[in-house]
C-alpha cells in the first residue's frame, strides 16, 4: 500500500472496502457535519452499508470511471477525496471531498484534492477537473477557489433537499491552467 504525505502528521491512502469498520467509525464522528453536503447513499449507517460505498468507489476505481482516497492524521482517517467521475477518453474528472470538524482549518482537502489532481493531469492526460458543491456549501467553494478554479455555473434548483430544491454550482480547472499554477 501507498501513502503521500499531505503534512508531517497527515496522509493520503487509498480506501478500500477492507477499511469500513474505519470508515464506519469515521462517518459516525462526522455525520452530522457532512450530511447538508453529501448524498444519503455515501452515508453508511452499519457495516454493511459502510462496505457498500467502499465497493462502489472500488468498482468505479477497476472500471477506470471513478476512485476514493482517505485522509489520515495521526493514523485516524478524519476525511477523504474521491474522483465522483472519470472519463480518460474525453479527459474530464469530477473531483470531491468530504472531513470531520475536529480536522478542518489545517488545509488537508486542499493538498489532498491537489495530488490527485496532480495525477489526473499529469498521468493520465485530464484536461478538465470539475468541482460541483451545493451552492451553499461555503467551505467547499473556498476550497474551489484555493485550487486556482473558476466558477462555471449554478445549475439552479437541480436535487430536492430538506428546506426546497438546491441549486449547485460547477467550479473548474483546465489541465494548461492547473500547470500554470504551479
Amino acid at each position: 500500500m501507498f501513502a503521500l504525505p499531505l503534512t508531517g502528521s497527515a496522509e493520503l491512502r487509498p480506501l478500500s472496502p477492507w477499511c469500513a469498520e474505519e470508515f464506519l467509525a469515521h462517518l459516525e464522528r462526522a455525520r452530522e457535519h457532512i450530511a447538508p453536503w453529501v448524498g444519503a447513499s455515501f452515508l453508511a449507517t452499519d457495516l454493511d452499508s459502510a462496505r457498500t460505498v467502499l465497493r462502489r468507489y472500488a468498482d468505479l476505481w477497476a472500471r477506470d470511471a471513478g476512485g476514493i482516497w482517505g485522509i489520515w492524521a495521526d493514523g485516524v482517517l478524519v476525511g477523504g477525496v474521491m474522483f465522483v467521475s472519470f472519463d480518460a477518453a474525453l479527459g474530464v474528472c469530477e473531483a470531491g471531498c468530504w472531513l470531520e470538524p475536529a480536522a478542518e482549518g489545517r488545509g488537508l482537502v486542499t493538498r489532498a484534492v491537489g495530488r490527485i489532481v496532480d495525477w489526473a493531469v499529469g498521468e493520465r492526460g485530464i484536461r478538465r477537473v470539475e468541482w460541483r458543491t451545493n451552492a451553499d456549501n461555503a467551505r467547499s467553494i473556498a476550497v474551489a477557489r484555493r485550487l486556482g478554479m473558476r466558477r462555471d455555473g449554478t445549475l439552479r434548483q437541480l436535487y430536492p433537499g430538506p428546506a426546497g430544491r438546491i441549486d449547485i454550482e460547477v467550479w473548474s480547472v483546465l489541465a494548461d491552467e492547473w500547470r500554470a499554477r504551479a
